[in-house]
């Protein structure tokens, strides 16, 4: 394996998820997505053809300029947008529409401007750009519709213009839409309908790959439903970067809802003055028109889908605190990269790490040798690497589950389980190769390891779901089959890698996992 088949894999891969992603939120929105990634997965298939040496790094330049670097762009101009600088957001978009000048990007910055202009107070000018934009054709003008109501916190209006002009299928793939429509639903005192309309497209927000994109569905819903500490809950966590303003609102409507009127009188006053004038505006219709309190217009099914949302949400948090990688600590895994790392480091010191006969005095597994006594080379050879490229990818695997392994086991339990991978996915190895079945004469590398991370990941995502059928262990589980299966391809087309080594560190892995998740049963 070397870099070029690498970035040939990581470039299909890419552009098939993106597109595929595409089709599946709104085929008209993402056209732009659609036709750069085939047109990147055509150039990377004829260079590889043509010019196999370098196919995969000249489609890989084209993958980072315009596929990458235009997804983390937008990216920061959602952040800058939450954070009510449109000044800053339009800047970013206006570069990056060069790079993606399909899917409304050519628009974005002009309205972003406008957005600008209505911040400042110059409604004439900004009402003008939205005016110039506005068509329920296509999603930017229908996001230029909208914004001009919400600007005047026209809420009625709106909802009106969304029931007469878009149908199920348009909420449906334009989610900017369906959250302007519950949030509309929930403006105008309609919780029981928001609800009901909740439930009926939760389907379609489950496919959104951006969690921010449902979540800020989801705190409209709860925030009509005065359901407060849920409310803090998000802007705690996936909506931390919105404004002070922003939260400020959205917390006083939850409160509100729930009847504390006098908490929700002080948090609006507190932001009255805010200069922007949308967020003025929508106080305003705050103080004026209070949202209706919640819970006495409850429906027996409104009751019922709230309970669901809430349920999952808890659950959510207990499975996230659980496995949250910013707060913790993750020592020994980081004490196994580090002892790649070292052993990695006495291999370029020694002479070289692709030279075989310093990885071979080093323990790289023999199969002949292990089984002529040489034991110890089992475990020696998994802290063994062929290479840089070799070395990074198995320690970005080991960073990405070692972490999750090490808090769902424990310490002591993911240290075992991993040498046990390694010890078990070589002597597969060795084994294998002895008896004909996949010869091998030289083997190094923690891969068996890391995947037998990714087994044990997987037996912890069964159990989760074996137990509370939660959604977020569900799409998880989903993840890791494919994660799974993607390897397996991977091997089965790759040279020199050992699909043995993978496979059955893998089975280890996961049969270890439900070992030491040993309450899979009941008990914990």
């Amino acid at each position: 394996m070397d870099l070029n088949h690498l970035l040939i894999w990581i470039v299909y891969l890419s552009c098939v998820s993106t597109i595929i992603q595409a089709a599946r939120i709104s085929v008209v929105n993402n056209r732009g997505w659609i036709v750069v990634s085939g047109f990147i997965l055509v150039v990377t298939a004829l260079t590889s053809y043509l010019i196999p040496s370098v196919g995969g790094l000249i489609g890989g330049c084209f993958w980072v300029m315009f596929i990458i670097i235009p997804k983390i762009g937008n990216r920061k101009v959602d952040a800058l947008v939450a954070q009510q600088r449109f000044h800053q957001a339009s800047r970013l978009a206006r570069v990056l529409s060069w790079l993606h000048p399909a899917d409304g990007w050519r628009e974005q910055p002009e309205l972003l401007r406008a957005l600008e202009l209505g911040q400042c107070g110059e409604i004439a000018e900004a009402i003008a750009i939205f005016d110039r934009h506005k068509t329920p054709k296509t999603p930017t003008g229908r996001s230029a519709i909208a914004t001009l109501y919400q600007m005047d916190a026209r809420w009625e209006e709106l909802l009106e213009w969304i029931q007469e002009n878009l149908s199920e299928d348009d909420l449906q793939k334009d989610i900017e839409m369906l959250n302007c429509y519950l949030r509309a639903l929930g403006e105008t005192g309609d919780v029981n309908g928001m609800l009901l309309e909740w439930e009926r497209y939760e389907q379609s927000l489950e496919k959104i790959p951006n969690p921010k994109t449902r979540n800020l569905a989801r705190m409209f819903v709860l925030a009509f439903c005065g359901q407060t500490q849920q409310v803090a809950q998000f802007f705690n966590g996936s909506l931390s970067n919105y404004s002070n303003s922003i939260k400020l609102f959205w917390l006083a409507t939850a409160d509100q809802a729930s009847g504390k009127d006098v908490i929700a009188h002080e948090q609006l006053l507190s932001i009255s003055d805010d200069s922007d004038i949308c967020i003025q505006n929508a106080v305003a219709r705050r103080l004026s028109e209070p949202v209706v309190v919640a819970e006495p217009e409850f429906t027996d099914l409104s009751r019922k889908i709230l309970y669901k949302i809430n349920l999952e949400l808890e659950e959510e948090g207990k499975y996230i605190s659980k496995y949250n990688l910013k707060r913790r600590k993750a020592f020994a895994t980081y004490f196994l990269i580090s002892s790649n790392l070292v052993v990695f480091g006495i291999e370029e010191r020694l002479g070289g790490s692709t030279n075989l006969d310093i990885l071979y005095r080093l323990g790289a597994l023999v199969p002949e040798k292990v089984i002529a006594g040489s034991w110890w080379r089992v475990l020696a050879s998994a802290f063994l690497h062929y290479g840089f490229l070799h070395l990074i990818l198995n320690m970005l695997g080991l960073y990405l589950f070692g972490r999750l392994v090490e808090f769902a086991l424990g310490v002591s339990r993911f240290l075992l389980l991993y040498f046990i991978c390694a010890i078990g996915s070589m002597l597969a190895v060795a084994y294998m190769s002895i008896l004909g079945y996949s010869p091998t004469n030289f083997a190094v590398g923690a891969s068996g390891c890391v995947m037998g991370l990714v087994g044990a990941f997987a037996a912890i995502l069964l159990i989760d779901w074996y137990r509370k059928r939660t959604r977020l262990a569900a799409r998880s589980l989903r993840g890791i089959i494919i994660i799974i299966i993607l390897q397996v391809i991977f091997d089965l087309t790759t040279p020199h890698i050992s699909f043995v080594g993978h496979s059955s560190g893998l089975i280890v892995g996961f049969v270890m996992g439900l070992i030491f998740k040993h309450n899979w049963l009941g008990r914990e």
